[in-house]
């Protein structure tokens, strides 16, 4: 068993509601969740004319091949209703695969450590609650460390 690690977003309908289908699906399909972060609410990056997200990080045990990982998530996110119209666009529901333990990976359809986790204050903030002292694998820095020198300014709070 791996440990991956996943950040979860929505900013469209219910966002709440998406992100908790979203893990029950994972649950259902991917392997055993061990640990979640808080939800945060945050500002869009990249496409900033659209509503905030909510945001939560999961901790994940599963002996799925990342590959194979990655398409599971793909078919939860059509499952719960994501059209993908243009990139960094709103979106019902966004699974990310941020850290697959000291996996590196680069083939057409996963990257891995994600390629912007540096970034993101959105996906640093929540991964560094339930994994700051995990180290990046190509940065070699813990989460905490790198979101210490991240110039993202965007705004990140605790959802409630």
């Amino acid at each position: 068993m791996k440990k991956a690690y996943l950040l979860l977003g929505s900013n469209i309908g219910n966002r709440l509601a998406n992100i908790n289908a979203a893990i029950l699906k994972i649950k259902e399909i991917c392997g055993e969740i061990i640990l979640t972060s808080s939800i945060y609410e945050t500002a869009p990056w990249g496409y900033l004319e659209q509503d905030n997200f909510l945001n939560q990080a999961v901790v994940l045990f599963t002996d799925t091949d990342p590959s194979e990982l990655m398409e599971q998530l793909l078919e939860i996110e059509t499952e719960i209703g994501r059209i993908r119209e243009f990139k960094s666009g709103p979106r019902i529901i966004d699974i990310d695969i941020l850290l697959l333990e000291n996996e590196i990976i680069n083939k057409k359809n996963i990257i891995l450590p994600h390629p912007e986790l540096s970034r993101r204050r959105f996906a640093l903030i929540p991964l560094a609650e339930v994994a700051g002292n995990v180290i990046h694998p190509v940065l070699h820095k813990s989460i905490i460390d790198i979101l210490a020198d991240c110039s993202d300014k965007g705004h990140v709070q605790k959802f409630s």
